[in-house]
């Protein structure tokens, strides 16, 4: 015969055991689920941001293994100069990264996207699949980071104030830059660099801080900056290679089917990213200088100024005089093997050649 005290203890038992078994579920499920904090690009870009970037990790939210905080990066004040140094640190897992920018801890990233080395879209593509494997391998090394994406907002081209017919007007200018080979391009045409974020870009434009901007034609538009410019020069600078680097702690977490499976995500974010730099950026033009064809911008009036091939022609002789030799010098004294694996491979793509003075 079975006593009060022993049925009511298997009954505590019972009870307790349907109470742990739903706890014990959740906490796996709990423990199989990763956090990805995300550092995103400037709000500003509002077609990269909230029609790709943000849909996109929604989507990674979306899936049973991740759990997804995503800002842009201004929204939480993080400096685009310091994404290197977050990433490594594990500050954030997920960052998108100007790379110009953030090459100031790096020279060699900036190899993928020199002022004045590239001359269009296209051949920006084949320089940056011919340099990725060399610029994953030396992320990982030096910033504990697994390159995600590669990806350019197009064009990098100037709004200006002033009278402007073609590029030794810029002389004495004020010149918004964010990197440091487009600083010594835009000193090679007598122009004074002034380092912002784009944030600050739109102000500094108001309050004469800087005559000029650098940006893609679209981001420009999205940033408002026609409002405080009135001359559009449509001569490209580079082309503001971007990139979503992830901690590799945090990746190394991933088993085997995660990492491909996330490989491809980010494969997908990446040719979206390449297909807003070839589409939107022509309509951006347009649309600043208040040309019939303007559709999907909002339309300004501004002067479109026409560059002719002496002002090409400019570009590429200050790339091979000053651009290169200089980044050749400053990265190879960072990392011997630089431009020996940017010959083999941007080099080979462009016909160029860098070398130390």
């Amino acid at each position: 015969m079975t006593t009060p005290t022993l049925v009511t203890a298997t009954r505590r038992l019972t009870l307790g055991a349907l109470i742990a078994a739903p706890l014990l579920v959740a906490t796996s499920q709990a423990q199989a689920e990763t956090l990805l904090r995300v550092a995103g690009n400037f709000s500003g870009n509002k077609l990269h941001v909230d029609n790709v970037e943000r849909p996109f990790f929604a989507e990674l939210d979306a899936r049973d293994d991740l759990a997804v905080s995503y800002n842009p990066m201004d929204a939480i004040g993080v400096e685009a100069a310091d994404a290197l140094r977050n990433i490594r640190s594990g500050a954030f897992d997920v960052m998108s990264v100007q790379i110009g920018m953030a090459s100031r801890d790096e020279p060699f990233f900036e190899g993928i996207d020199l002022a004045g080395v590239t001359a269009d879209l296209d051949q920006q593509r084949e320089a940056v699949d011919a340099f990725r494997a060399d610029f994953d391998a030396r992320l990982q090394e030096r910033f504990n980071a697994k390159l995600m994406t590669l990806w350019p907002f197009g064009p990098q081209m100037m709004f200006c104030n002033g009278d402007i017919n073609g590029a030794d007007d810029l002389a004495g200018k004020k010149v918004r830059v964010f990197t440091p080979s487009m600083s010594r391009l835009v000193e090679g045409l007598g122009a004074v660099p002034v380092t912002l974020q784009f944030s600050e870009v739109y102000l500094a434009l108001q309050r004469g801080v800087a005559d000029c901007g650098v940006t893609a034609p679209s981001a420009g538009s999205n940033g408002k900056w026609p409002e405080v410019t009135d001359h559009f020069v449509p001569l490209p600078l580079s082309y503001s290679v971007q990139g979503h680097f992830m901690n590799l702690d945090t990746w190394n977490g991933f088993d085997a089917e995660q990492q491909a499976s996330l490989s491809e995500a980010f494969a997908r974010l990446e040719d979206q990213m390449w297909d807003l730099a070839y589409t939107v950026n022509d309509d951006a033009i347009a649309c600043n200088t208040g040309q019939p064809s303007c559709e999907n911008h909002t339309a300004y009036d501004m002067t479109l100024v026409d560059i002719d091939e002496d002002s090409r022609a400019r570009i590429e002789q200050i790339t091979s005089e000053a651009v290169l030799p200089v980044w050749a010098e400053t990265c190879d004294a960072r990392y011997p093997e630089c431009t020996a694996l940017w010959n083999a491979s941007v080099g080979e793509v462009t016909g160029l050649s860098a070398s130390a003075p």
